[in-house]
């Protein structure tokens, strides 16, 4: 294969990468607290002595887009959605994670966990903990309520890296760069944010995807017909 072949190549396996994770975006429109992931293309060139430069694409990094995605009202006592930047805090075995997924219930120990069972952390780093029995108010700083007495307060954060956050899991991410509180967060009692994928841009994307592997399988097809017809001359 030659120069050629192996830049096409790279560049369908780019593709392949990419087709997968608009793919994965598509499934997740409608789940709460879903981030829309991208795929970034470089250039890798490799300029050894003696040899003809060889340009191949690279697709090695992700992007994860913190545009804010809608509420939608629940009434739900423990459905919290975040306005603006930050995250909630979870405790996993793996250790603390970030998401905007914000459906909570109590476990039979008066702690908020969420779908999982992972437990939310306050301002300090604990898990938040509801009185049995009560009826809780959340207000915007995050401050929690029963029967009128202030109780805890409820921790948002943010990667101290901007974009520095890894995906574990559709809707948890770990910040490895660490992370700071987020100053004035505003938080929403009763709602739950939707997932901020664009579906009808995706599906877009998803066909251009498609139309460019399609065009460099047909350039690998024609540049290997092209290489038997050579080698069938060379062999007359």
């Amino acid at each position: 294969m030659g120069i050629a072949g192996y830049t096409t190549l790279s560049r369908q396996t780019g593709l392949m990468r990419e087709m997968q994770i608009v793919a994965n975006n598509i499934a997740n429109s409608a789940t709460n607290g879903y981030r829309q992931e991208g795929l970034i293309f470089s250039e890798f060139v490799d300029r050894a002595p003696d040899r003809t430069a060889l340009s191949m694409t690279r697709a090695g990094a992700r992007n994860t887009s913190l545009q804010q995605g809608g509420l939608t009202q629940t009434n739900g006592t423990f459905d919290l959605a975040l306005e603006g930047p930050g995250f909630f805090m979870l405790e996993t075995p793996t250790g603390n994670r970030l998401t905007r997924a914000g459906s909570f219930a109590p476990n039979p120990d008066g702690e908020l966990v969420n779908t999982s069972g992972y437990r939310l952390l306050d301002e300090g780093g604990s898990a938040v903990f509801v009185p049995q029995g009560t009826s809780p108010q959340i207000a915007a700083d995050g401050t929690l309520s029963a029967d009128g007495r202030p109780i805890g307060q409820i921790g948002v954060y943010r990667p101290i890296t901007a974009h520095d956050i890894t995906r574990e899991d559709g809707v948890m991410f770990n910040a490895k760069g660490g992370v700071e509180p987020v100053e004035n967060p505003k938080i929403l009692q009763g709602f739950l944010e939707d997932s901020n994928v664009d579906p009808i841009s995706q599906m877009a994307r998803m066909i251009e995807v498609q139309r460019a592997y399609e065009m460099g399988q047909s350039f690998l097809e024609a540049e290997d017909e092209r290489i038997r017809q050579a080698v069938k001359s060379l062999m007359r």
